[in-house]
């Protein structure tokens, strides 16, 4: 098995604002000590990379950079006033065109760098390149309209990638399934009148952004599994089996594409799902099965959210260690600490009812619809 790992040090140049936390430094929001910033930083990341590296796992990737996208592959999806004022204000030192989504110097080439990473990994896999692929992409792109940067997007990362591919011809009919702790509702909204493209997002309810996100059986090609705050592993792996693998089987994608947010853990400081690295293995696991049943194994990840510095490492080296087949392991340090705070019988009954809710309406659609 050959698993690209697509990254540039680039990437984790880019730059912020002057924020603490989630808000910008100003009136009664004091700067934070030695400089402080966004929680979407360059060092889950590069904790990352150096944890592959330190066991032996990244000699078992494929290791690959990419090109930044060009005009052309941009405006597939970005309209020309858009990319405009975002490069102007780039060559200007920074700015924001947005919400929560500044940018320092370079901005621009690092946001096309980005999307071209992972545009790459997936042309690579549909071409048969490779038979898997992950791309550590940064700045993110699942919140970024296409004119609208959102929520540290940039750029629609994934949703570019996919239209280069369709222009191309080396696809028609892609999942795109996101598991970030935010709704995906960029790529939502790109892709909200293509039959061709199914975007699935599992979610803690009424995050981010708080007006999207919400549970709809009338969507032309969408799912979205609103997951009550402290859900925990056995209710991500459920909704998987009940609800976002049946919808992606259904749908005969010729890939499944995962926007791999790592901030439903525990330490995460934006979300509070209790999902831990072997949830994310384990979801891994069943994406590859359920590929390798309907689309020849073709999976790419490209790297979305995931805010805490010690645990995105153990998370994304769980996944890597999945998708490529290795035996090499990153032991997680905090797996007894993070079992015993799993929800309850009560809790999970609770959570079950209401993915059994929301599979019934979709059997329920889907049987007016026939």
């Amino acid at each position: 098995m050959a698993t690209g790992f697509f990254h540039d040090e680039r990437c984790l140049w880019h730059g912020g604002g002057n924020y603490a936390h989630i808000a910008p430094v100003g009136g009664l929001v004091q700067p934070i000590a030695g400089g402080g910033g966004l929680p979407e930083d360059p060092e889950t990341k590069r904790r990352l990379v150096n944890l592959m590296r330190v066991t032996g796992l990244m000699d078992a990737l494929d290791v690959r950079t990419a090109e930044p996208l060009d005009r052309e592959d941009l405006l597939r999806v970005h309209p020309a006033h858009y990319l405009d004022a975002f490069a102007e204000a780039s060559a200007a030192g920074g700015g924001e065109l947005g919400l929560r989504a500044p940018f320092g110097p370079g901005g621009y080439d690092i946001a096309r760098l980005s999307a071209g990473l992972v545009t790459e990994a997936l042309e690579a896999v549909l071409t048969g390149e490779l038979d898997n692929a992950y791309a550590l992409s940064r700045p993110p792109g699942h919140h970024c309209l296409p004119d609208w940067a959102n929520g540290f997007c940039l750029m629609a990362n994934i949703a570019l990638a996919i239209r280069r591919a369709q222009a191309r011809g080396h696809c028609r009919r892609i999942a795109v399934l996101d598991w970030d702790v935010h709704h995906g509702n960029g790529t939502e909204a790109i892709f909200a009148d293509d039959p061709d493209v199914l975007t699935i997002s599992i979610h803690q309810e009424r995050n981010y952004p708080l007006d999207t996100g919400g549970f709809d059986t009338d969507a032309v090609a969408n799912l979205n599994v609103p997951l009550p705050a402290g859900a925990g592993h056995a209710t991500y792996l459920e909704a998987m089996d009940r609800l976002v693998l049946p919808a992606i089987r259904a749908h005969a994608p010729e890939a499944i594409v995962v926007a791999c947010g790592f901030d439903a853990s525990p330490l995460d400081p934006l979300g509070r799902m209790l999902a831990t690295a072997e949830t994310f293995d384990a979801m891994t696991a069943q994406v590859i099965a359920l590929a390798d049943e309907i689309c020849a194994g073709r999976v790419v990840m490209a790297h979305e959210g995931g805010y805490s510095e010690v645990y995105v490492p153990f998370c994304g080296h769980a996944v890597l260690a999945r998708l490529s087949g290795s035996d090499i392991a990153a032991p997680d340090p905090f797996a007894a600490t993070f079992a015993a705070r799993q929800p309850g019988p009560a809790f999970a009954a609770f959570a079950s009812g209401l993915i059994g809710e929301m599979a019934a309406a979709r059997t329920d659609s889907a049987t007016r619809a026939d």
